[in-house]
């Protein structure tokens, strides 16, 4: 009798741990649900962090996420690289779970990077040697390289835009120019364009720099459209800006 609980014991043992295991695999596999990357589209990669602002990031995310509902026009695969597929916590509090870990995953390639603000980058953020390996990897192949707010001190840091101009946020401007005394620095302009570099003010302009990053690769129209479908009214010209010869 002893023997034949015994073995019921182990047979109830044995389902309950395979219930465990399914259910985390369930888990696990939730958890990495990798984003849908569409060949003949641009690859957007958004690098987050602890203390990533909110609007930095959703303003450009929003707007190039959208460029999928416009038909005729190579649109955009959005997906956000991170140090960890942890969940990232921005400085407002919200949680977001990255798509790839950029220390150990394969990414796809990226053709535009955007860095948004975050609380340490004009601090310990500019001490991170793989961030800024990464950047600079990033750079050699990539069409665009955008910032937003003090994202610029991150690229700045990482010396790629040495022979280019550039902005940030308006009133972190004299510590810019301090800590990169090299630098040519736009200081009443909303978004800089040089060369491939598109660095802007951050803040809720970050939708204008995104529109005119759309503007540039598919024209007026669709800029007028993306912008349209978020309430926003469009207007170049009314946007102070700098754009390099």
């Amino acid at each position: 009798m002893v023997k034949i609980l015994y073995s019921a014991f182990l047979v109830l043992m044995v389902f309950s741990c395979k219930d465990v295991m399914h259910e985390t695999d369930k888990i696990m596999t939730k958890k990495r649900q990798l984003p849908e990357i569409i060949s003949e589209r641009y690859n957007v990669a958004f690098l987050i962090m602890d203390g990533t602002f909110n609007t930095e990031f959703t303003a450009p995310f929003d707007i190039f996420q959208h460029t999928k509902f416009r038909k005729n026009i190579k649109a955009m695969n959005t997906f956000t690289v991170a140090n960890t597929l942890e969940p990232i916590t921005t400085f407002e509090g919200v949680r977001i779970l990255p798509d790839f870990d950029y220390t150990q995953d394969s990414i796809p390639n990226i053709d535009i990077l955007v860095v948004p603000s975050a609380e340490h980058h004009l601090d310990t953020d500019l001490k991170d040697t793989v961030m800024l390996n990464f950047i600079k990897k990033v750079d050699r192949t990539a069409l665009y390289v955008t910032s937003h707010c003090d994202g610029a001190f991150v690229l700045a840091k990482t010396g790629i835009l040495d022979n280019v101009s550039s902005t940030t946020f308006p009133s972190d401007i004299p510590k810019y120019k301090k800590m990169f005394p090299h630098l040519k620095v736009k200081d009443s302009v909303l978004f800089v364009h040089d060369k491939k570099y598109i660095t802007s003010a951050g803040g809720a302009k970050s939708f204008e720099a995104a529109l005119y990053l759309c503007e540039t690769l598919y024209g007026k129209e669709i800029a007028k459209s993306l912008a349209g479908g978020l309430v926003i009214d469009w207007d170049i010209e009314k946007t102070p800006h700098f754009i390099a010869e």
